[in-house]
């Protein structure tokens, strides 16, 4: 009778905890970073079990109260998905690297049998950031491979790369210095964006520390305070940072955190 009663006996459900934990953590990061709502967690929380991205790693982004997934998170999951490989070429016919406009074609395959993912991508000075400006066949390039790859795993979060706008996320306070200046900074120069709201995005994308980024560029400019910086000086500030981040982001962090230590020794 009691042989008959634990072959009855339920089965334990079997709990995945690295998925809840990794889910927690990016609750707890995402309500550190920003202000999101329940149906935006409950988001969050269905992204995690399904790709396992991870928040702190800056695989996903809130902009606009809108998920987005970012090309390192999009790496992710090919490479945890043993992607076999990917074929990144431009289309020369459809380019003009004279305009900077530049149009490339990806193809993902998830296997060696694969027969392939198609994604394409355009970029040009009207559709990128301002950040980058010059950069447009290798923002191109990535779009491609983002839209090829969301395609081949079936991710219908739209990638950061891939907006043709500069969304304005709730960023941290900045510093005063680029708040108001002497030397026009915070106006708009030529019909270019405002050198705080650059610095904003920035900061934002690549989630770097606003204090230490403020001694950074101080130091940068060789001033006292950026208050003393020309326009000239802070926009070559900001598109070197921007350069560096996209590059070396860990080498960039590893400068920003020296800055820290002199900020310890000062106090």
């Amino acid at each position: 009778m009691n042989r008959k009663m634990k072959d009855k006996d339920p089965q334990p459900v079997k709990v995945k905890p690295q998925r809840s934990l990794l889910a927690i953590r990016n609750i707890r990061c995402a309500r550190r970073k920003w202000e999101v709502s329940r149906d935006q967690v409950d988001m969050l929380k269905g992204l995690t079990e399904d790709l396992e991205l991870s928040v702190s790693a800056g695989d996903l982004m809130l902009l606009d109260n809108k998920w987005y997934v970012t090309h390192a998170g999009l790496l992710r999951v090919a490479r945890r998905s043993h992607c076999s490989g990917i074929l990144v070429q431009p289309l020369r016919k459809l380019s003009d690297p004279f305009s900077g406009r530049w149009v490339f074609k990806a193809i993902v395959y998830k296997s060696i049998r694969s027969r392939g993912f198609v994604g394409y991508g355009d970029a040009d000075p009207s559709n990128v950031s301002s950040m980058v400006h010059g950069a447009e066949m290798r923002v191109a390039e990535t779009r491609a491979v983002n839209r090829a790859l969301r395609k081949a795993y079936g991710i219908g979060l739209c990638s950061v790369e891939e907006l043709g706008w500069a969304p304005r996320p709730k960023a941290p306070e900045l510093p005063d210095q680029l708040k108001t200046s002497a030397n026009g900074n915070n106006s708009h120069h030529n019909g270019q964006p405002r050198l705080r709201d650059r610095l904003c995005l920035l900061i934002r994308q690549y989630q770097l520390d606003a204090g230490l980024v403020k001694a950074y560029a101080a130091n940068y400019c060789g001033t006292a305070t950026l208050r003393d910086a020309s326009r000239d000086q802070v926009e070559t500030f900001i598109n070197d940072l921007a350069e560096r981040a996209a590059k070396n982001r860990p080498e960039l962090i590893c400068q920003l955190n020296s800055y820290a230590k002199s900020q310890e020794v000062a106090q």
